[in-house]
């Protein structure tokens, strides 16, 4: 798609998005950056601290430096591009702007994110604004963001900011293995990549949370006055197997359709609209036509046909034209699918971001660098195969320093790490330990002194299903080993606990 403000505003009000922080706001408050609504002018409006505008718009800097706002995205996502506009800014526009992102879990408070820990990576370079425009700036960062912090220079008045891009959700929202999901949700990354018409409502209302609060947050065609239909192709937000599926004409009741049909296809993510149509037979028929009624939910799970998937991309269609408020589709995400989503989480990742996840799979700086350097992973045979060929490259300083990170078996805490992910993941790792007996523990301890003593660094082994006892085994024949070849022993055991974890991040665990 080649016109970034066909995809969704990620910082639209509506999803969530709000501006949380602003150095100044004097003239016009920060939060007009997001309304929903067209900006206007008002002529002779004025409040007690000068001309009312529809915007955001600080005060003449007297000083050096220059103003900012902090923007929480609605939807994690990609952002392709930005469009701030100046519209009634004439002689009081910013005669720049510069843009920084950084992707952040929960809810840091707008003075958390303005001071100078947060890591701020830049996506929009200082560029030169026109007044009473909408300036369109295309953004190739590839960068998953939850948070903008937007520079103008040195002040002045923006009257909308608009966000564009691929929503990009933590891969979590597709819950535990076999969970049902609503894979059509925007929230979790779906996109209504074209229809044939929307002249009264946008194919993106299909998809949006909640039900429709009127007529106008739908999807709503002309009328066509021919035997139809339309149809609008909805990008799942993953792979995955229909069980149900929820057709809303909320508030359409005199222009609703008479009947719709919907068919699934499984294609390449981001194959374009022609593409998908391309070849019709390459689409399953998942709902028959059905006769649809005004201003109704119709929930459909006996209608559906054998074909239940998996699919990537549904299509909608509706007969001969009409409006629908929401659409959704509810089913389980499959093993490619959560395979697909978690590389694309780490291909997308800010490197702040990226060396943490990495970093809870292997403590070894100079490890974690090297594969933030080596995205893209076009999947999880390549991801594996990267971290084998670039942890064999490594030395003995860099295999302790990894080693500093796991706890003793049967210990609780790590030297190096206080990542509760990574500390988790031992736990889990480590599960069978807590079965063995009192003396069983206290061998283990004993062991583990001795092994340090010998070796200089702790005992590391693959613990995934092993029990303590077969733990203490293996101590035991290791410690016949010299260093040199206990060494390569334990980092070979640190190789597989690496490859373990990268694969709970692709496909969840």
């Amino acid at each position: 798609m080649t016109d970034f403000t066909e995809l969704m505003d990620l910082a639209a009000e509506r999803l969530g998005g709000a501006v949380v922080y602003a150095n100044d706001e004097f003239f016009a408050e920060k939060e007009n950056l997001l309304k929903a609504t067209k900006p206007v002018f008002i002529e002779g409006k004025y409040t007690d601290r000068g001309k009312w505008m529809d915007g955001w718009e600080t005060r003449r800097r007297r000083i050096p430096g220059h103003d900012f706002c902090i923007v929480r995205l609605g939807l994690a996502g990609v952002v392709r591009g930005v469009v701030v506009d100046t519209a009634f800014f004439k002689g009081n526009y910013p005669a720049a702007c510069s843009i920084d992102g950084c992707a952040l879990p929960g809810r840091p408070t707008g003075e958390e994110l303005a001071s100078e820990s947060t890591p701020w990576v830049e996506i929009l370079p200082k560029t030169a604004l026109c007044g009473d425009s909408q300036n369109l700036f295309p953004i190739d960062a590839g960068l998953r963001l939850t948070h903008l912090r937007v520079h103008i220079y040195p002040d002045g008045g923006v009257a909308r900011l608009r966000v564009h891009g691929d929503v990009l959700p933590a891969p979590r929202w597709a819950g535990r293995s076999g969970a049902e999901v609503d894979l059509a949700a925007a929230e979790h990354g779906a996109l209504v990549v074209a229809c044939n018409d929307m002249f009264f409502g946008s194919r993106h209302n299909l998809i949006m949370p909640g039900r429709g609060i009127d007529m106008g947050d739908g999807w709503e065609t002309k009328r066509s006055r021919a035997e139809g239909p339309d149809w609008a192709i909805v990008r799942l937000a993953a792979e995955g197997s229909v069980d149900r599926i929820e057709v809303d004409t909320n508030h359409f009741k005199g222009n609703y359709p008479d009947t719709c049909a919907i068919h699934g296809i499984r294609a390449r993510p981001n194959a374009t609209a022609a593409e998908l149509l391309a070849d019709e037979s390459q689409w399953k028929l998942l709902v028959p036509r059905i006769k649809l009624q005004a201003h109704t939910r119709h929930f459909l799970e006996e209608e559906l046909t054998a074909e239940r998937g998996p699919y990537t991309h549904v299509r909608l269609s509706i007969y001969p034209d009409g409006g629908v408020s929401r659409l959704r589709v509810h089913g389980t995400v499959t093993a490619d699918g959560r395979e697909a989503l978690g590389l694309r989480h780490l291909n997308f990742a800010p490197s702040p971001e990226l060396v943490t996840l990495l970093t809870n799979c292997c403590g070894s700086r100079a490890w974690v660098d090297k594969m933030v350097h080596a995205r893209p992973f076009l999947d999880r045979e390549a991801l594996i195969a990267q971290a084998r060929e670039v942890w064999q490259a490594l030395g003995k300083d860099d295999y302790l320093e990894a080693f500093r990170h796991h706890p003793r078996i049967g210990g609780a805490k790590a030297e190096a790490s206080t990542s509760e992910t990574a500390a988790s993941w031992s736990k889990s790792e480590q599960a069978r330990v807590a079965e063995a007996s009192e003396a069983t523990h206290e061998e283990l301890a004993r062991v583990n002194r001795a092994y340090e003593e010998k070796f200089g660094h702790i005992y590391i082994v693959c613990s995934m299903g092993k029990t303590a006892d077969e733990m203490l085994a293996i101590a035991h024949e290791r410690m016949k080993n010299d260093p040199e070849t206990e060494l390569l022993r334990a980092a070979d055991e640190q190789r597989k606990i690496t490859e373990i974890r990268l694969d709970k991040l692709v496909r969840g665990g």
